[in-house]
C-alpha cells in the first residue's frame, strides 16, 4: 500500500476527510483506505497484513482534544508509562516469582521499545513520562506506604522532599535547550553566490549585438576565498547552516547542535554545550535523592537486615502487602539506579578525556580513536589537555551566544 502526501484535488474530486477540520496543507492517510479498514473493522472481516501499522499511527496521529488554546495531539506514547507503571508494580507485590519475572522483562521491554523508535529516528515522550512518573510514583509511596509506619523523621522527609524538587528544577534547566547552531549572515550570503543565473536565449542578442557572454562575478580575494571552502567543508548538508568546531547534527531533532554529546531518549532532547553541566546535575541530583530513598524503604521494611543484603534476603516481607509493594519498588528504584548511575559514570570519563559521546562514535567508526581503561571511553586525543584541564573547559564551559556574523573565522 502506497502512502503519498496531499495533492490539491481537482475540482470535481470530493474533498479529502483529512482537510475539512485540521491541516489543510498535509494529508495524514489515503481516505480510501482508512474507509475499507473502517469497512472491515465494522463487518467483522480481518485486516491486511500491511494495513494495520500505517492506519493505526494515522489515527493516533489525528487523534486530539480540544482545548481552549485550540487542538492537541494526544500523545500515545505517554499512555504506557501512566497506566502500565504502577499495574505491573503492584502485580509483582503479589508473589516473590511474580516481582522475579517482572522486574526482570520490565527492562528488556524497555530496551525493545527503545531500539524501535531510535531505529525510525523518530520522537516519542514515553521515555520522559517513564522517568518523570517513576520519580512521582516512587515519592507517592514514600508518602503513603513509608511515612506512616514512623521510621522516618521530618528531617528525612524533608531531604528527600528536597532531592526530588531539586532534580525536577534541573531537570526544567536541561531542558530549556542543547544549544542549536544559529543561521548566520554568512550562510546567507553564501547560499546567495552560488546561484548566479543565466540570462535567457530570446535576449542573448539584441540589435545585432552578440550578448551571450555572461560578465564574471567580481573577484575576491584569496583569502576570503579560502575561508569560504574551509566554511562549505564545515557546511550542514541538511541545515544548511556552518557549524562550529564539534558540532553536530541531531535528525531526531532536526537541528545541529553546539558540541553535541548524544540524544538523550530519558530527557526528549540533545545533550550540548548550553545544558550538558545541567544534565550531569540533574543525574547526580537524582542518583542522591534514589539512593537516599531507597537505604530509608530498606530500613523500614528489613529493620533487621543490613542494608547491603536486605535487597537480596528480607525474610517475611512478603507477609503484608505494604511492605511486599514497597520492598518491589525498592528493587525497581535500584535497577533505575542502576542505569543512570552507568551512565554518569561513562559521562565522567568522557569529561575527563574532553570527548564526547559522538566524537566517540565517529572515532570507532572511522578507526582513529584508542580506547583507555577498559574499552569505556574512545580517546580521540584531539581536544584532551588533562585531566584538571578538561574539567575546568568544561566547567567553564557557557552557554552558546550568537556568533557575529561579519566573522568569517568564528565560522569555520
Amino acid at each position: 500500500m502506497k502512502w503519498e502526501k496531499f495533492k490539491p484535488p481537482e475540482p470535481d474530486d470530493p474533498m479529502c476527510c483529512c482537510e475539512c477540520d485540521l491541516d489543510p496543507h498535509e494529508c495524514c492517510c489515503d481516505c480510501d483506505d482508512l474507509d475499507e479498514a473502517c469497512s472491515r473493522w465494522l463487518k467483522g472481516k480481518p485486516q491486511k497484513p500491511d494495513c494495520a501499522l500505517p492506519v493505526f499511527g494515522a489515527v493516533m496521529d489525528r487523534l486530539r482534544l480540544r482545548l481552549l488554546s485550540g487542538d492537541r495531539r494526544v500523545e500515545i506514547s505517554m499512555v504506557p508509562a501512566l497506566v502500565l507503571l504502577p499495574l505491573l508494580l503492584r502485580l509483582a507485590a503479589l508473589h516473590f516469582l511474580l516481582g522475579l519475572v517482572i522486574l526482570t522483562a520490565l527492562p528488556g521491554l524497555v530496551l525493545w521499545y527503545y531500539y524501535t523508535t531510535h531505529r525510525k529516528k523518530g520522537r516519542t515522550l514515553f521515555f520522559l513520562s517513564l522517568a518523570l512518573f517513576s520519580l512521582a510514583y516512587m515519592y507517592f509511596l514514600f508518602i503513603t506506604e513509608i511515612l506512616p509506619r514512623g521510621d522516618v523523621s521530618h528531617l528525612q522527609l524533608v531531604t528527600v522532599t528536597t532531592g526530588v524538587v531539586l532534580t525536577l528544577i534541573s531537570l526544567v534547566r536541561t531542558k530549556r535547550g542543547p544549544g542549536f547552531v544559529q543561521p548566520s549572515l554568512a550562510d546567507t550570503d553564501s547560499t546567495s553566490t552560488n546561484h548566479y543565473q543565466l540570462p535567457d536565449k530570446d535576449s542573448a542578442s539584441q540589435n545585432g549585438v552578440d550578448q551571450s557572454v555572461v560578465p564574471a562575478p567580481p573577484a575576491r580575494p584569496v583569502e576570503q576565498q579560502t575561508q569560504s571552502l574551509k566554511a562549505e567543508g564545515a557546511r550542514c548538508p541538511l541545515c544548511k547552516v556552518v557549524r562550529p568546531p564539534r558540532a553536530g547534527h541531531c535528525r531526531i531533532c532536526g537541528g545541529c547542535v553546539q558540541r553535541l554529546d548524544h540524544h538523550c531518549i530519558w530527557i526528549n532532547s540533545c545533550v550540548g554545550q548550553a545544558n550538558h553541566r545541567s544534565f550531569l546535575l540533574t543525574l547526580l541530583l537524582f542518583l542522591l535523592t534514589s539512593l537516599y530513598g531507597i537505604s530509608l524503604v530498606l530500613r523500614s521494611v528489613c529493620p533487621q537486615q543490613n542494608l547491603l543484603t536486605a535487597l537480596l534476603y528480607c525474610p517475611g516481607v512478603y507477609s503484608q502487602y505494604s511492605s511486599a509493594l514497597c520492598f518491589t519498588c525498592a528493587w525497581y528504584s535500584s535497577i533505575v539506579t542502576a542505569g543512570l548511575l552507568n551512565l554518569l559514570v561513562l559521562q565522567m570519563i568522557n569529561i575527563s578525556y574532553n570527548v564526547t559521546e559522538r566524537e566517540a562514535q565517529l572515532a570507532l567508526r572511522k578507526k582513529n580513536g584508542q580506547s583507555r581503561p577498559c574499552g569505556l571511553v574512545v580517546d580521540t586525543g584531539v581536544y584532551s589537555r588533562g585531566f584538571c584541564q578538561n574539567w575546568a573547559e568544561f566547567l567553564a564551559m557557557g552557554e552558546p551566544v550568537d556568533r557575529p556574523s561579519s566573522v568569517l573565522t568564528d565560522l569555520v
